[in-house]
């Protein structure tokens, strides 16, 4: 069956998603270094908390995916009440947790984050499950899937480098290795605009199409609903597993995820503690590396049309490990080139690697909705909610145990956030930890990708077959009607 979306429809879907991006990234990009560096927890205990937080992000995605596909509220149908709930709940805890009380005693501030962020996850999940399965509700045809997955890719990028922007406008221009009170209260400032927005772009996406669910109905009504049974969710992801293109593009992202930990968590104590930048020279070097994402857009674009997903993400993959490999070359000299000279020898290194990141924030959601879609038209059902809580679940569960992992090294590299200089031996290992973890599990997700084999015309041979079928299960209703 052909869907075509409205412009607007489109775009007011994408859109949605920008707030939540914005807090996401923030949180997922400087809390590492904010609770480690400003806050002076010990990197173990970090990664302890927001491992399992993360772990549990990614149980409760699958739990509410089902939830929401076997909803049949006539109002807000099967997904718009969850996100309606899940913006105020998160917008509230993502300003708690920044607000985290200096004075505390560490194992206090331990609870307090852990405690923090299992709340912000478990929002995080009635928000961002129900959103990702609401694109394939709406758009179950191929290309109005890529259309859908490009608009809420734009603006997924540009809410990835707007927590980069207001770090420059709202954190203090000092090296971010001398902490104040300032620092935190930046990053309150950032957290209260990010809640903001959230509340805002969100609204925007439930009601602009609320129209279109209730004018089309997407209820399920016309299907019993499925009793939830734990052992049944269980058993259906490792069902999943078992079906070789879910599972390719399940683990495929899950590494490029634990890639992307590496740089993001560790590369604001590599640029600040290595590379000496100030918070406006991080700033700016962030936005270089989204900068590239956003700019690089039409080229997956135009290279998914022309030589398939799947090898233009291999090829995306291919060019962040060149980017990789250039900013070590930065790393290995850094000790011979002044701060103020490396500072424009990174941004072309981070542009390099945005550009190849650019395919990742879009072309392994869009293999992923072609195999659930390829699933729906095979079996009949429509379990989208399940199926993106079992990817979510994934790639939370290989970020909870990157970001466990990275906790742990940076105690064993013996950071001390209490010493603005780091030991040499401490600057090497950050290094160490940001270019050989992102090549490393870069080179293993693109050995998996590999392996996918939907193509195009496998997806619209069967959506043209089920259309002729629909066409002439009405010509016979027709007839019988007649």
């Amino acid at each position: 069956m052909k869907t075509n979306l409205k412009f607007s429809t489109k775009l007011c879907y994408g859109i949605g998603g920008l707030g939540y991006s914005s807090m996401s990234a923030t949180l997922n990009n400087f809390i590492m270094f904010f609770a480690t560096a400003v806050m002076g927890i010990s990197g173990s205990l970090v990664g302890i908390a927001i491992a399992i937080s993360s772990l549990w992000d990614g149980v409760s995605d699958p739990l509410i995916g089902h939830l929401s596909d076997n909803t049949r509220n006539k109002f807000f149908g099967k997904r718009l009440g969850f996100m309606f709930f899940g913006i105020f709940a998160i917008a509230f805890l993502n300003i708690c947790i920044w607000s985290m009380p200096p004075a505390m005693s560490q194992i206090a501030k331990f609870l307090w984050l852990l405690i923090g962020m299992l709340a912000i996850e478990s929002a995080n999940t009635c928000f961002g499950t129900p959103f990702a399965a609401l694109a394939i509700d709406i758009a179950p045809d191929y290309n109005e899937q890529s259309k859908v997955q490009g608009f809420k890719t734009v603006f997924n990028i540009i809410g990835m480098i707007l927590p980069s922007i207001l770090m420059y406008f709202f954190m203090s221009s000092i090296s971010l290795s001398i902490q104040t009170k300032y620092t935190q209260l930046g990053y309150i400032k950032i957290a209260c605009i990010n809640s903001a927005m959230l509340i805002f772009f969100g609204l925007i996406a439930i009601f602009s199409t609320l129209r279109y669910v209730k004018k089309n109905k997407i209820y399920n009504n016309d299907l019993p609903k499925e009793k939830f049974e734990l052992s049944k969710l269980v058993g259906g992801y490792f069902h999943v597993l078992k079906k070789k293109n879910f599972r390719t593009v399940i683990l495929g992202y899950s590494f490029a995820t634990i890639a992307s930990a590496f740089l993001t968590s560790v590369g604001m104590h590599l640029f600040t503690y290595c590379y000496h930048f100030s918070s406006s020279q991080i700033s700016i070097v962030l936005i270089s590396l989204f900068g590239g994402a956003i700019l690089s857009q039409p080229i997956w674009v135009y290279l998914s049309n022309r030589i398939e997903k799947k090898r233009a993400l291999i090829i995306s993959l291919s060019t962040i490990v060149l980017g990789i490999f250039l900013i070590f070359i930065t790393f290995l000299f850094r000790e011979y080139v002044p701060t103020s000279s490396m500072f424009y020898l990174a941004i072309p290194c981070l542009i390099f690697c945005g550009i190849g990141a650019g395919a990742m924030y879009s072309l392994p959601f869009a293999m992923y909705a072609d195999c659930v879609t390829l699933e729906i038209y095979q079996t009949g059902l429509n379990n989208a909610g399940a199926y993106t809580g079992y990817f979510t679940f994934s790639y939370n569960l290989a970020n909870s145990v990157a970001l466990l992992i990275i906790g742990f090294l940076l105690d064993i590299i013996k950071f001390d956030s209490t010493q603005p200089v780091q030991a040499l031996s401490v600057q090497y290992g950050l290094g160490m930890i940001v270019c050989f973890g992102c090549a490393i599990f870069l080179s293993l997700s693109i050995m998996i990708f590999s392996r996918f084999n939907i193509r195009r015309s496998d997806v619209l041979k069967i959506q043209m077959i089920s259309s002729k079928s629909k066409k002439m299960e009405r010509k016979e209703i027709e007839k019988v009607k007649g």
